[in-house]
């Protein structure tokens, strides 16, 4: 079967969500949240994504905390020390896209709080040969000196990649990427590159994070940090990878509106309130 849907999941301790960030909104109690719900609903969470697999005739892998992570995590902090433990997680799942492109030719990778709810096959709509689908969050940028967003913001991931593309001269443009839904074949994800010259990408993650220039004023560098959709953008640029733009349709993002309408096709529950979820599901 060439064709494969994969998930990852691991118990990120609440400090390790959002590192040392200075923004008000990067609590403690909203890491709880995003715990305890992925416990209350871990057994579900797999079968949904499992049965939406079966479906359309792909496999299904789950990946959660065994020996291949422990070794991921080990060889990462051992390089690169200052990461977080969802800084580590959120590289993981893109390492993964690698692994699976020994055995699969097309791959959709499902955050574990995405949810499908239709039996349309993603790889039947989606034609990957033309490019890796994601979902475009430009719209949830501010363009303002002033701007004061949590570290994961897509404000903050516009400006950090902007920094990086600057710093090698190229065009500032750049689109805010979320990795929480990818559908990619093998040959784009080889030559996206992700991890090439993966110490200088940090390095110069971490310049930039103490970048004394002026360029930038200093609160829209506390928003910057290790993000792997910052970095994921930069490469798609810097490494010219045809992107798709996923609709709203398959890739829903429900937060706070509290509401899915009947065309969604896969929800990515932000709000981490699944029951809403499981009522439209069912």
């Amino acid at each position: 079967m060439s064709k494969v849907i994969y998930s990852l999941y691991v118990d990120v301790p609440v400090k390790e969500h959002y590192g040392n960030s200075k923004n008000k909104n990067d609590t403690k109690e909203k890491a709880f949240k995003t715990v305890n719900a992925f416990k209350t609903h871990y057994k579900k969470l797999i079968e949904n994504k499992k049965s939406y697999a079966n479906k359309i005739g792909a496999d299904f892998i789950m990946f959660e905390y065994d020996k291949q992570y422990q070794m991921f995590e080990k060889n990462l902090l051992n390089d690169f020390p200052e990461l977080t433990g969802y800084e580590i997680i959120n590289f993981y799942k893109i390492h993964l896209l690698y692994f699976l492109t020994k055995r699969y030719n097309d791959i959709l990778y499902l955050d574990f709080d995405a949810v499908p709810i239709t039996n349309e096959s993603f790889f039947d709509k989606w034609d990957l040969s033309k490019g890796i689908c994601v979902y475009n969050n430009n719209e949830h940028v501010i363009k303002k000196s002033t701007v004061n967003h949590s570290i994961r913001s897509p404000s903050a991931k516009y400006y950090n990649c902007q920094a990086m593309l600057l710093d090698g001269d190229y065009s500032p443009n750049n689109d805010v990427i979320n990795t929480g839904i990818i559908g990619a074949n093998r040959d784009d994800i080889l030559k996206l590159n992700f991890f090439g010259d993966f110490s200088e990408t940090i390095s110069l993650m971490t310049k930039l994070r103490n970048d004394k220039s002026g360029l930038y004023p200093q609160n829209i560098i506390d928003m910057f940090r290790y993000d792997n959709e910052t970095i994921f953008s930069y490469k798609s640029i810097t490494n010219k990878v045809n992107i798709q733009w996923l609709d709203n349709q398959w890739h829903y993002f429900f937060d706070k509106q509290k509401f899915i309408p009947d065309n969604a096709k896969i929800v990515h529950c932000i709000c981490k309130d699944f029951d809403i979820v499981w009522r439209k599901y069912a």
